[in-house]
């Protein structure tokens, strides 16, 4: 992927030398107690954090694999920290600010065409554990999207996790988690996010997921057209890239992270989608680069 020498996003916050946000730590149990039950960190930390990688909720997650029951309720909302330190300037450092300023040169087109002002988010970068308005954040879930504060939180230890235990190794792999979790933002924005919440609600656990399925896949249809206009714009796309991206969609597709976790797959629980879908809504945003080509919820067949 070629982002040296581009513009670098002033909207990072850096908090990895705040001792973890400001939160006191915890002790050593050694699972997460959901649905009456012990996860163990060790035997599901591989799919765990796969399956958070572009999650809105990873709470959901948590309750999937602890057995199909109810995820932990919402936690009260917590003020992120008022000030924080400049990000370093390390390469990883400047390699999520650019791919978090394409982001915004994107968006902000895209936005503009629909005479509509797009509204950045701020990435946190963050080791161990934070602060954030949806409740205690921690590197376990793996990068998400709050949108209580509109703010995308990543540990950046992620990105070995991601190329050593999931297999999906590469810049442009590491650039889709970034777009993935702006997208949720985007529905945000948009208005998509709270009306999904809205309806989860007054609907059956199956249909809900089915629900937050779409709502997954639109978020890696919104990525694609990340790709799609930014290759566009600065010819980012090197020999292999495309492929990276692929790659990483398809290890994270719910039926492969069942099969992987749980030794069987069941689709009804479904809450981002199978490894074939995430494949080609990416494609989709990525072939069009049109958002009316991101339209999940009146997709007949996903």
């Amino acid at each position: 992927m070629r982002w040296q020498g581009e513009r670098q996003s002033d909207e990072v916050e850096d908090r990895r030398d705040d001792g973890g946000g400001g939160m006191g730590g915890g002790g050593g149990g050694g699972g997460l107690p959901i649905g009456g039950r012990g996860i163990g960190l060790g035997g599901i930390a591989v799919a765990l954090i796969a399956s958070w990688l572009l999650g809105v909720n990873p709470m959901t997650v948590i309750g999937l694999l602890s057995g199909g029951g109810e995820a932990a309720g919402p936690v009260a909302a917590q003020h992120a920290p008022a000030t924080a330190k400049a990000p370093r300037n390390d390469e990883m450092t400047q390699f999520v600010r650019t791919v978090l300023a394409s982001t915004e040169d994107v968006w902000a087109a895209q936005f503009q065409a629909q005479n509509a002002q797009y509204r950045k988010p701020v990435l946190v970068l963050f080791t161990g554990q934070t602060r954030t308005a949806c409740g205690n954040g921690e590197a376990a879930m793996g990068p998400f999207y709050c949108p209580g504060d509109s703010k995308v939180y990543i540990d950046l230890a992620f990105y070995d996790t991601l190329r050593r235990q999931l297999g999906a190794p590469g810049d442009f792999a590491q650039a889709y988690v970034i777009a993935h979790e702006v997208g949720h933002h985007v529905q945000h924005l948009m208005g998509i996010s709270d009306k999904v919440d809205q309806m989860r609600g007054r609907v059956s656990k199956t249909q809900a997921n089915a629900l937050s399925v779409r709502l997954e896949l639109q978020a890696d249809c919104f990525a694609g057209i990340w790709a799609h206009d930014a290759n566009q714009r600065r010819n980012i796309l090197e020999s292999g890239d495309l492929e990276e991206a692929l790659n990483a969609a398809s290890r994270i597709g719910d039926d492969a992270l069942q099969q992987q976790s749980q030794g069987r797959v069941v689709p009804e629980s479904f809450t981002h989608g199978s490894s074939a879908q995430r494949v080609a809504w990416f494609r989709r945003g990525m072939d069009s680069g049109q958002i009316n080509q991101c339209n999940t919820f009146e997709a007949k067949q996903l």
